[in-house]
């Protein structure tokens, strides 16, 4: 058997590039550190979650309404033998119409059942697109993890 690239895909109400603003609002969904900009051809940002994961995204493609792709420059995970596991590999989202419903296509590519965090990252990335993705597209409020300190700090208030 092949081994498949990591993908999921869902439906949601919204329209396309209601789905494809919310993409790109990688703040509003992925939990951790982000820096730099996450919206426009070109630009380059980093996600770091504690001193687990980091990965560096070009954004190489950028269709609006359709098509937005990440390619990792760079990447550490510190809970497989290879922490550079990511390297080389794109996460690439495909928004289109389907009906009177959006579909959104998630696509890890170059992530597969070969790669030793293929589980624990599925099971992250069907979390983060399934479930905080998608509830930032339907109802415009994602729910990544809360940050370490300051947001629970704000919370107590």
């Amino acid at each position: 058997m092949k081994n498949q690239d990591l993908t999921y895909t869902f439906t949601v109400d919204q329209s396309p590039e209601e789905a494809f603003a919310a993409i790109n609002n990688v703040r509003g969904w992925w939990s951790g550190e982000i820096e730099g900009e996450t919206d426009k051809l070109g630009a380059v940002f980093t996600y770091r979650y504690k001193d687990i994961h980091m990965s560096k995204h070009k954004i190489t493609e950028f269709i609006p309404g359709k098509k937005v792709v990440w390619l990792v420059l760079e990447s550490y995970l510190s809970f497989v033998e290879d922490k550079t596991e990511w390297n080389g590999s794109s996460v690439v989202f495909e928004v289109s119409k389907k009906g009177n419903q959006t579909e959104v296509r998630f696509t890890h590519a170059g992530l597969n059942s070969q790669h030793e965090c293929f589980d624990a990252c599925s099971n992250a990335w069907g979390a983060y697109v399934n479930g905080s993705l998608r509830n930032l597209i339907a109802s415009g409020k994602g729910n990544p993890n809360k940050k370490e300190n300051g947001d629970r700090e704000l919370a107590a208030r």
